[in-house]
């Protein structure tokens, strides 16, 4: 199997290392520069300097062989384009999308693009587990439930940062079910310290959101 990952933030650059340890060939574009040079002193090959989506920068990459193309950049905007054009131009078999903001689901859903939800052993579950062969897959489907799942990124000045979880005055109706941290994610107990830089993946009653947020954000 031949993975495209795009976007290098934690999420990418993490399920780019798994795929590697299970010997997948897998290539990881980024656009941010500083990002790219990190991650080429330690992948070398693999990873690709660029914008994902633009169509060289994919055909650099060798789209029209892959056969499973991840979008997770941090732009739900870029994660909608990079499906579409592997979708549609590519005819890619597998194809996952990471949503940022539950809001944007709407506008995945008019597009036919089921959303993700983005922790990295999800992916990896999802990736290694058998799925139809059609355009998109999805790793969770909760609106029958009525609950959300969004990933938030730790701010240095998050009223969350250097506070224990349980600690933490999460409205009634969320909970936090995972933090992904330097090389990989774990479910966090009530005495784990939130950091600077940590993914926070928060189940939650819909509508919540604004709530939430902001107590990692700052």
């Amino acid at each position: 199997m031949y993975a495209i990952i795009v976007g290098g933030g934690k999420v990418g650059l993490n399920l780019t290392r798994e795929l590697m340890d299970k010997g997948t060939e897998v290539t990881l574009i980024e656009q941010r520069r500083d990002r790219y040079l990190s991650m080429e002193a330690e992948l070398e090959h693999i990873a690709q300097y660029g914008d994902g989506t633009e169509l060289w920068v994919l055909e650099r990459a060798g789209i029209q062989r892959a056969d499973l193309v991840v979008a997770v950049t941090g732009d739900d905007e870029d994660n909608i384009l990079i499906c579409q054009i592997a979708r549609e131009k590519y005819l890619v078999d597998r194809i996952i999308a990471r949503v940022n903001n539950p809001r944007n689901r709407q506008y995945f859903d008019l597009l036919g693009i089921q959303p993700t939800v983005s922790a990295t052993d999800l992916i990896l579950r999802l990736i290694e587990h058998e799925v139809p062969q059609y355009g998109l897959v999805h790793l969770l489907d909760l609106p029958g439930e009525r609950l959300e799942i969004i990933e938030i990124e730790v701010g240095s000045a998050a009223p969350a940062v250097g506070r224990a979880v349980a600690d933490i005055s999460m409205p009634e109706g969320s909970l936090i079910i995972s933090i992904l941290r330097d090389d990989g994610g774990f479910v966090p107990k009530g005495d784990t310290v939130i950091e600077d830089g940590d993914e926070v993946l928060v189940c939650l009653d819909p509508g919540l959101e604004d709530e939430v947020t902001p107590l990692f954000t700052g």
